[in-house]
């Protein structure tokens, strides 16, 4: 594990709205495709940033908690007063966890990559700052105030649309494939070894010409507000993005937020959700889970007393929140690892779910379906990364899932995969689909 002492400093930006300097898209044409982006759109919560002053990463799996705690601990010296509400400084991601199968395109992502923006801009309650690390040592200094000026002097002013007409995308995907696990599935919970199971499958899509990552991160954000966008980009430039709905953990301090969000319908019948016995049960498991998961870590736990439903453009989602106040010492690290996998991307019993997944599933899923977010000391927002897609050049490979329980069929199942790639395919700009 690499260790990095970071010395920074920050600056006001005058005259940019908040829309423009957040979106990736303002700064895209000086800077390039972002390194790392973050966006709720209706939290009016939202961060972009370039390059990379730094880097953290784990060997493998074991060295995960003590990655994410030395984050915690990582010290920045200011050269000027200190932000407010800055989110991060680290950005990054975690592999949802073994596999049985291993795709090397995952290989620049790693087990888990954090990265310290050389220049970051964010939204805040006065408007907008920048902000610009690089190492400390002779010359780090100066190379911050470089970064500063450069930046500050060309960031565009004007918020820009996505552009371009819709693209032909080729989809494959396996039908027949998908449906005998599926069945598998179903047949290990019929013999009462597992209770729930989280089933994913690929999408693989490509274009008549590379993808303009710029592009699809503008139109996941104004088609998904209801959701966390967020890109992590690769040295190789491949890029891991998506529009994400569920939180996995919001730790500021010793507050914790939470959720569960489980059981899905189409939006023309979301009426029934709350009262559809087989989602009803598949939500259920998650709420007991984070309340045995929490329980430990909490002097006081508190849920909404009846799921609400989380109506987004192509689904609906039944959503329970959580909230809890931390015992003393108990860090952002040790919250992610008593929750991640939870039984909405895992299943229950966990151990035997995730075993059967590494076995049946046939799926390196990498960051799919992981945490990605911020982290801080004291600080952590890290969402499930659901709903997106590992992008290079006129590749993409979409991850979706769904959550199987007795009562679960493969046809509807499928149905409910193909909703769920909707939101990603429209991004991709994908206008007539051929399919193979």
């Amino acid at each position: 594990m690499k260790t990095h002492n970071p010395v920074e400093s920050q600056r006001w930006v005058a005259g940019m709205t908040p829309l423009a300097v957040v979106d990736p898209l303002a700064g895209a044409d000086v800077l390039g495709v972002p390194t790392v982006y973050w966006e709720r759109p209706l939290a009016q919560d939202a961060a972009a940033g370039w390059g990379e002053a730094a880097v953290v990463e784990a060997q493998d799996a074991s060295d995960i908690p003590g990655v994410l705690a030395s984050l915690g601990r990582a010290q920045v010296r200011w050269l000027g007063e200190a932000p407010e509400s800055m989110p991060g400084p680290w950005f990054g991601g975690i592999r949802f966890g073994d596999s049985g199968t291993v795709d090397t395109a995952w290989a620049s992502h790693g087990v888990t990559r954090w990265t310290l923006p050389e220049v970051l801009v964010f939204r805040t309650a006065r408007g907008v700052c920048l902000v610009a690390f690089a190492q400390e040592g002779r010359g780090g200094e100066d190379l911050v105030r470089s970064r500063l000026e450069r930046v500050r002097a060309c960031f565009p002013e004007s918020y820009r649309h996505a552009r371009g007409e819709p693209v032909a995308l080729e989809l494959r995907a396996s039908r027949p494939d998908f449906e005998a696990r599926v069945q598998r599935a179903l047949d290990a919970i019929a013999s009462g070894h597992l209770q729930k199971v989280v089933l994913a499958r690929p999408l693989d899509a490509e274009g008549p010409a590379p993808f303009d990552v710029v592009d699809v991160l503008a139109r996941l954000r104004e088609q998904n507000p209801r959701c966390a966008t967020f890109l992590f980009r690769a040295p190789d430039d491949t890029c891991f993005l998506g529009a994400t709905p569920e939180t996995l953990c919001r730790v500021d301090g010793q507050v914790l937020e939470t959720e569960a969000l489980a059981g899905t319908a189409a939006p023309g019948h979301a009426d029934g959700l709350r009262g559809h016995d087989k989602n009803v049960r598949e939500h259920a498991s998650v709420v007991r889970y984070l309340v045995t998961a929490l329980t430990p870590l909490a002097e006081q736990v508190s849920s909404d007393a009846e799921p609400a439903l989380l109506a987004l453009k192509n689904v609906v989602h039944l959503r329970t929140g959580f909230r809890a106040e931390l015992r003393p010492g108990v860090t952002p690290a040790q919250v992610v690892e008593a929750l991640h996998p939870t039984p909405a991307v895992g299943g229950t019993p966990r151990e035997r779910a995730l075993s059967f997944l590494v076995e049946h599933e046939g799926l390196d899923r990498g960051w799919y379906a992981g945490p990605v977010g911020w982290v801080g000391p004291g600080r952590a927002h890290l969402m499930v990364a659901l709903r997106s897609a590992r992008v290079k050049g006129a590749k993409a490979r979409l991850f979706v899932g769904v959550g199987l329980v007795a009562g679960s069929n493969a046809d509807s199942e499928w149905r409910e995969t193909e909703m769920k790639s909707l939101a990603m395919l429209r991004a991709l700009g994908g206008g007539d689909v051929v399919r193979r």
